[in-house]
């Protein structure tokens, strides 16, 4: 690590010369490091999907959940630690909470990434205080008439917020480890047309295609979550024998390309 920062790295409050800020980088690398995170802005809402960690056979399927709801429109999908992230998810309930009550309306999904953004920023800035070792992805949908009587449309945004607290905004993105090449894959969607349906066929296959042991039986676990047409226009996790299944024809699609 020395020889890295040059004693530059002891505190999150010191800049190398060349401005850089070694231990907000070093927490960069737990997300990189963490199981491949995607999620991705459909034509009829947004969809997550996660690699689920498998630590022990022993552990039960509803531990180390990496996606969870915020709001009944609002969800947020980690990659990193899953304490730091636990804790992020935590605080975006409580802003979630908070706004409610000051301003009487639900947050929207810009706002909280904002103020996600700003919270992570500050554990950035003070030397008794480390970076979290985590990054999210914040995904809202609302529903909207383009005017009095015509049917509802779902208007969904996507968000990225990194250990630095920068905050940016995404048609789909990706994070951990293979995201270079899940952003590949990802830029080769037809995101203008794309479903939750299609985006799910089209995720799992990416993990399969991204992850190395993925065309191995039993080597992917995925979880997934959604908002959008077919959740009623709230978050709903899908059924792990529904997420299984769409990995075992991703399997088998993936075999016969191979075989061609």
């Amino acid at each position: 690590m020395a020889g890295t920062g040059s004693g530059y790295d002891l505190s999150v409050s010191t800049f190398s010369p060349d401005g850089r800020v070694f231990q907000v980088e070093y927490a960069g690398k737990a997300v990189d490091n963490s199981g491949l995170c995607m999620a991705v802005v459909c034509q009829d809402g947004i969809l997550f999907a996660v690699e689920k960690p498998k630590p022990s056979p022993l552990l039960l399927p509803t531990c180390l959940r990496r996606i969870a709801a915020v709001t009944e429109t609002i969800g947020i999908a980690v990659a990193g630690l899953a304490a730091d992230g636990r804790q992020i998810v935590t605080r975006a309930r409580q802003e979630a909470e908070e706004y409610k009550k000051t301003f009487g309306v639900e947050i929207s999904g810009g706002v909280l990434a904002e103020r996600i953004g700003l919270f992570m920023h500050a554990y950035s800035l003070y030397w008794s205080v480390r970076p979290f070792g985590a990054s999210v992805l914040i995904g809202a949908v609302q529903q909207e008439r383009s005017e009095p009587g015509a049917p509802l449309q779902f208007k969904s945004e996507l968000y990225c917020v990194e250990t630095s607290g920068c905050c940016s905004k995404y048609r789909a993105t990706a994070l951990g480890k293979g995201r270079p090449s899940a952003k590949t894959e990802l830029e080769k969607l037809n995101l203008e047309t794309l479903t939750t349906k299609e985006a799910l066929e089209a995720l799992t296959k990416i993990f399969l295609v991204v992850d190395d042991e993925g065309s191995k039986e039993g080597k992917v676990e995925v979880e997934v979550g959604l908002i959008g047409k077919d959740s009623c226009g709230v978050f709903k996790m899908l059924p792990s024998e529904e997420v299984r299944a769409a990995v075992k024809r991703a399997r088998e699609a993936l075999d016969e390309m191979d075989e061609d």
